[in-house]
């Protein structure tokens, strides 16, 4: 069995590795699966050099098609161009696609249009949100998958809404209640979704001894559990000026003067000089705010690791705040993994800049829920996916 790997952006890169490196294990053993990586090129980063591959411990992709930039509608156009040339020229089993960028889109439909497999890795995950793009790449792709592996029982439920109907776990027997009453439903509807925990993880987990302290520990003089790092990128938060001014005005006054460290991203870097002018300004006004340029995957994670807490609009990185066990408060109204909530450190807060004080003075006072750890996010998920294709899809 041959396994197309899409890849467009530098998180799915995160979310590939695991699944690599589980499919040269089965070759290893003997297995009949193999590979093939394909980089669309959705994102240029100018971090993805060769250093990111070898932190990772994967191969150069096999091609990157090089679709960057656009409009949304562009890019897509373009990924789907590109990817059908390949796929014709690279005839595959299966196209295996990850999270929910545009390229994950695209190219499900162009397997599906040229009768080629699709098997999508973090399956049912919903904010219900259609003003993000993300959403509707999430709903477009769980719809022409044929195979589906989810994080979690609430994917699950997802999908069950969406007429998935069949949902199996890691070990291919049915686990929810509702399905097994529905014996028409299990009759005529072959095996499409597994519960195998989350990819994601897997790579953190396996690269966790590995973490690099960065320069600008030493360089701040940081110590343990006495700084906040911070993320912020989405529109809702950083397009208009006056909100991003009033929420970094909320956070910098309310951290009792820890240091923050801020890798900005560049959309939002532009904002927010024509906001406080350059960074000798921004000293003067906040020296307790450090803004640094983004860190490779083990630097950024080794400042997580020991923060006090993380202030972010992301969805990738409070699930690793949830595994580490460190307080996350996210910035957005609405969050595809509820289960970094429900079980782990995480709390939702919204984009008003008033909820951001209450927030911190629980934080500060002690009070922050402890959290746990979601079922099966152990560090094995690529290795199921791998077993199911092995022995269950053919």
């Amino acid at each position: 069995m041959l396994i197309t790997l899409i890849a467009g952006a530098r998180p799915n890169f995160m979310k590939i590795a695991p699944l690599i490196h589980a499919i040269q294990k089965a070759e290893a053993e003997g297995k009949n699966i193999h590979y093939r990586l394909v980089h669309t090129g959705q994102h240029y980063d100018k971090n993805m050099s060769d250093t990111f591959f070898e932190e990772l411990d994967i191969p150069m992709p096999d091609v990157n098609l090089g679709c960057g930039g656009g409009t949304q509608a562009e890019q897509t156009a373009h990924v789907m161009v590109e990817f059908e040339k390949d796929l014709i020229a690279h005839p595959t089993d299966v196209v295996l696609v990850v999270g929910d960028v545009t390229s994950t889109m695209a190219c499900s439909i162009v397997a599906k249009k040229l009768n080629t497999k699709v098997a999508h890795v973090e399956a049912g995950i919903r904010s219900w949100d259609l003003t993000m793009p993300e959403e509707i790449n999430r709903m477009v792709t769980d719809s022409l998958a044929d195979y589906m592996f989810t994080t979690s029982n609430v994917a699950d439920r997802n999908l069950n809404r969406q007429g998935a109907i069949l949902v199996h776990n890691a070990q291919c027997t049915m686990h929810d209640e509702k399905l097994e009453e529905d014996r028409y439903a299990y009759e005529r509807c072959p095996q499409r979704v597994w519960r195998v925990g989350n990819v994601m993880i897997d790579t953190l987990l396996k690269n966790r001894p590995r973490f690099r302290k960065p320069k600008v520990y030493d360089e701040l003089g940081l110590i343990d559990k006495q700084y906040i790092v911070m993320t912020m990128h989405r529109p809702a938060n950083v397009d208009e000026e006056s909100h991003l001014k009033a929420l970094m005005e909320q956070i910098i006054t309310n951290v009792y003067g820890l240091p923050i460290i801020f890798p900005i991203h560049p959309r939002t870097a532009k904002i927010f000089y024509n906001l406080w002018g350059d960074e000798e300004q921004l000293k003067q006004l906040f020296p307790n705010l450090h803004i640094v340029e983004p860190l490779g995957y083990l630097e950024f994670n080794y400042l997580v690791e020991r923060a006090k807490a993380v202030v972010t609009d992301s969805g990738g990185i409070t699930e690793e705040t949830t595994v580490m066990g460190v307080p996350c408060i996210t910035l957005r109204d609405n969050t595809e993994r509820p289960e970094t909530c429900t079980v782990g450190t995480n709390e939702l807060i919204g984009t008003r800049p008033e909820a951001i004080k209450p927030a911190l003075d629980k934080l500060f006072a002690g009070e922050w829920k402890k959290g746990g750890i979601p079922e099966l996010w152990d560090g094995h998920a690529a290795e199921r996916i791998v077993d199911i294709f092995v022995a269950a899809i053919h």
